[in-house]
């Protein structure tokens, strides 16, 4: 198998719908019973990384042997038998997430390091401290690997975990491969990937970093951390050792260049914490009675807005005399720092009817709702731009990423847990594959 058969078979969409039939069937309780049995006895133990990755290891293997013997899996292709062993991994793992992820000290101890160093370095680092070629230099276009490496939080499952690092690193390896075709250079290899990822991963600072890549090392099946995949998340090994170990000859500066932006990186830090610290308390303070009214049905969702928005005009202003008015783009980025460290972050979009879908399931009739919902979004954005003193003149970003959401309907206690599973820790659609999902997906993911 090549490197891109490994990658396909690592992150190809998943037929759920199968294996979710199967483990329905009569014949399978002693799968589910063998299942419910080991996630108990997991969670009554106490943890130790190298204990529970070995057990979950064994256990993974022994099940999938299991499958591929009994009748339920006869005459099965190895596709088939792929995605039983992939929604066992997810449910498993899923069901152990709490206990095992971030649960070690150490691992905890080495986020914190890691994190304060990225959000240190990444205010002064240039792409040519990491001697990466001008040729090579797309910041525009490494922004979108930076948003693949911070969705990992979002997701459970190691293999949805281990798709973001391999989008990241997918979007930066065709941009290189673009830049050298522009430029007459070779292809581009392991020598001008990794200072890149290095750069990306600092700018993206992405959350629990070295916990992440634990996870995925430890509970991801060996036998399919294999190929491109592996290649990727070795890569991703090393940038979490080169920041961990970072230092003035890492970044081609002089030790007193060093220090002297790492201090000036520590006060513009502090700075904009203190500042976040006062934002946080006066919106506690002016919001803290406040609670969502429902709109009659004689009143439309403009009108009730805007009756708010005029309500409360004083009320925004006073909020917001500080010293500098922060902006629209200010609030934005404490909301998404907040926002990254919720522990169920996709379940806050979930409310949101279409920030799951896809074009291609849209109808008619969605697009006017979409519209109508559009214009609300445009006319609350107006209004806060105009009680915060600004002008309401950046375009709003469209989400090009999104997943299809249909909603399960489990007939058994395993079914339902397995929705359920799939419903929050939902499969990261894959940057190298943009086609539509398959109908497996479509029946059990929502």
């Amino acid at each position: 198998m090549d490197n891109s058969d490994a990658f396909g078979s690592s992150t190809a969409p998943l037929t759920w719908h199968d294996f979710l039939e199967r483990m329905r069937h009569p014949s399978a309780a002693d799968f589910v019973k063998s299942i419910k049995s080991f996630i108990v006895s997991f969670l009554n133990n106490a943890p130790d990384a190298e204990r529970d990755g070995a057990a979950v290891q064994e256990f993974l293997g022994n099940m999938e042997a299991a499958f591929r013997a009994h009748s339920l899996w006869a005459g099965s292709s190895e596709e088939d038998l792929e995605s039983a062993g992939e929604g066992l991994e997810k449910y498993v793992m899923t069901k152990l997430f709490t206990r095992v992820f971030a649960s070690i000290p150490e691992d905890v101890k080495a986020d914190e390091q890691l994190q304060e160093k990225m959000a240190l370095i990444q205010q002064f680092i240039r792409p040519e401290n990491l001697d990466i070629k001008p040729s090579y230099q797309n910041e525009a276009s490494w922004l979108f690997a930076q948003k693949e490496l911070q969705k990992i939080n979002m997701y459970k499952a190691p293999r949805d975990k281990l798709v973001c690092i391999l989008n990241c690193c997918k979007v930066i390896n065709n941009v290189l491969l673009n830049a050298s075709i522009s430029s007459n250079e070779d292809h581009p290899g392991a020598d001008e990937f990794l200072p890149v990822l290095i750069y990306v991963t600092i700018k993206a600072n992405p959350p629990q970093l070295h916990s992440n890549l634990s996870y995925i090392q430890r509970f991801r099946r060996q036998t399919r951390l294999v190929g491109e995949a592996a290649y990727f998340f070795t890569n991703m090994l090393s940038v979490e050792s080169f920041i961990a170990n970072i230092d003035a000859k890492a970044l081609s500066m002089d030790e007193a260049e060093f220090e002297k932006n790492m201090e000036s990186a520590q006060a513009l830090l502090a700075g904009l914490s203190e500042s976040s610290d006062n934002l946080y308390g006066q919106t506690d303070q002016n919001f803290e009675h406040v609670e969502p009214k429902p709109v009659s049905n004689s009143q439309s969702p403009v009108e009730s807005s805007e009756t708010n928005s005029k309500k409360n005009e004083s009320d925004v202003k006073d909020h917001f005399s500080l010293d500098k008015t922060p902006s629209i783009s200010d609030i934005q980025n404490i909301g998404a720092d907040k926002l990254l460290k919720e522990e169920e972050v996709n379940q806050i979009f979930r409310d949101f009817p279409y920030f799951y879908s896809q074009a291609f399931v849209l109808t008619i009739g969605d697009v006017e709702d979409l519209l109508n919902n559009y214009k609300q979004l445009v006319f609350k954005y107006a209004c806060l731009a105009k009680g915060l003193g600004m002008t309401a003149s950046t375009p709003l970003e469209t989400a090009t990423d999104s997943e299809k959401r249909n909603v399960a309907n489990p007939n058994d206690d395993m079914q339902k847990d397995l929705s359920e599973v799939l419903d929050y820790s939902k499969v990261p659609e894959e940057a190298a594959f943009r086609t539509q999902v398959d109908e497996g997906d479509e029946n059990s993911e929502r």
